[in-house]
Parts: structure tokens; C-alpha cells; sequence
């Protein structure tokens, strides 16, 4: 499934279906420009989960302030809107894929 891109305005709506992988990154950050393509090459493996991109910028700050965003690349996993998890740093593939396992197994 391809990546989708979130602001502030239409968040909400995007996770509000399913299990849905937020990844919070900006374009100053070195290990979300590493994290980035391991996200998108993720996306492509399980059709079955939203994943999400929101740049953190200077018009986009109600978001990443609600749910506490202090660093980067952070991934908040959604089940029907509602935030289940967060982990912070990077990771590879094979962790987001069993990550999503997980996620799934919890219904």
C-alpha cells in the first residue's frame, strides 16, 4: 500500500480505519531521511495496514504537541483512531513488519 502524507487538518480522518503506522520525521533529520525508504518499502509488504508520513514543520505543530512528540523518527501505531503504542528511533524492516504482528495479535 503506498504511503500517505498527513498534516494537522487531516490526520484524524487517516487514522481512523484500521491498524494505522504513524511515522512523525523532518527533512533536517538525519535518521528519519534513513528511516524513510525502510517505511515506504514496509508499506509495500502489508497491504492490510495504513502507513502515514507527517512531516513536523512549522505549520503542522497541533499533532505532533497532542500526542507528545519529542523526537524523531517516532512511529505511533492506531487501531480505529485510537493510540496504542509508540517507539521511537530506527528501525528496520523486519521490526516494523513483526511490530505490526503484534498489533494484529493484540486485537
Amino acid at each position: 500500500m503506498a504511503v500517505k502524507h498527513a498534516n494537522d487538518e487531516t490526520f484524524a480522518e487517516m487514522i481512523g480505519t484500521g491498524i494505522t503506522l504513524v511515522d512523525f520525521w523532518a527533512a533536517w533529520c538525519g535518521p528519519c531521511r534513513m528511516f524513510g525508504p525502510i517505511f515506504e518499502e514496509t508499506s509495500d509488504k502489508l497491504s492490510d495496514v495504513n502507513f502515514i508520513k507527517f512531516e513536523i514543520d512549522e505549520t503542522n505543530r497541533r499533532t505532533p504537541a497532542k500526542y507528545g512528540i519529542r523526537s524523531i523518527p517516532c512511529v505511533l501505531a492506531f487501531k480505529n483512531g485510537e493510540l496504542v503504542e509508540a517507539r521511537t528511533g530506527l528501525m528496520d524492516g523486519d521490526t516494523l513488519i513483526d511490530w505490526v504482528k503484534e498489533l494484529n495479535n493484540g486485537n
